[in-house]
């Protein structure tokens, strides 16, 4: 009788419940203090190499929750019972989001003590929203396979970036930015974490992110920067500076910047 009345509860919770409505979830209600995507190697470069000064992260990210609520040690649930297990994570989010409590974290218990305390959101999401929620943490890897592709180089001989530009025929994007650049941030939130560019990326550019309170900007291109983060340059595969864009874009103009360039 039991099982009976979970599959009813299960199969009308996806009737109206999705990873898109989850995501909106995320990004309308737990954006304002969680990233959405970082990389886990620059992640762990911040934590264990770094002591958070690379990043200064004041809550996981939206990929961190994911990996601890569906793979960690602490992973809620049974992996072979999809129907309990999102029940399990939907009563785990409220318990924890109306309570926080530390000592029921599911993340990284050496890296909580970067964190800030998690204020309660009693009264702030809705059951559905609850719901929602879970479903954007389970199909959270599915959807976002492709965020591992943007090939982002911190540390790079200009020659080798040259060299590579020419041999795959593509364009050389510098992404001028800073730790404290809350826009920067802001883009790569909601910019540089959706598939449509990730993939104009990928097919046409080869992106260099530089970090310009810690590394001078490569190609002779400290001349043309305005010392306004976020900025970008555009080069063609010889190094050549083609364009400037200053500034913060929304995804829709920098899908046009991206696409301007590309012939």
């Amino acid at each position: 009788m039991r099982k009976v009345v979970f599959f009813i509860l299960f199969v009308n919770i996806f009737l109206f419940a999705s990873y898109e409505e989850g995501k909106k979830v995320f990004e309308n209600k737990c954006s304002s203090c969680h990233q959405q995507f970082i990389e886990i190697k620059k992640i762990k470069e911040n934590f264990f190499e770094k002591d958070n000064k690379l990043l200064n992260l004041k809550a996981p990210t939206a990929n961190m929750l994911a990996y601890a609520i569906m793979d960690s040690p602490k992973k809620i649930g049974d992996p072979n019972d999809s129907e309990m297990r999102e029940i399990e994570i939907e009563e785990y989010l409220k318990s924890f989001l109306i309570k926080p409590d530390k000592f029921n974290s599911i993340c990284d218990e050496h890296i909580l003590k970067y964190y800030d305390e998690k204020p309660s959101m009693k009264g702030e999401l809705s059951d559905d929203e609850y719901v929602n929620l879970a479903i954007f943490f389970m199909q959270y890897s599915k959807h976002n396979k492709s965020k591992k592709a943007i090939k982002v180089n911190s540390d790079f001989d200009e020659d080798e970036i040259v060299l590579k530009a020419q041999q795959n025929n593509k364009l050389i994007l510098v992404y001028a930015t800073s730790k404290t650049c809350y826009y920067c941030k802001k883009m790569d939130r909601e910019v540089f974490s959706e598939a449509k560019v990730q993939k104009s990326l990928n097919s046409n550019y080869i992106l260099l992110e530089v970090d310009v309170d810690n590394k001078a900007l490569p190609f002779n291109l400290t001349k043309y920067y305005k010392r306004v983060t976020p900025s970008f340059f555009v080069l063609n595969s010889n190094a050549v500076l083609l364009k400037t864009y200053v500034g913060s874009w929304s995804k829709k103009d920098f899908l046009d910047i991206l696409k301007e360039n590309v012939k």
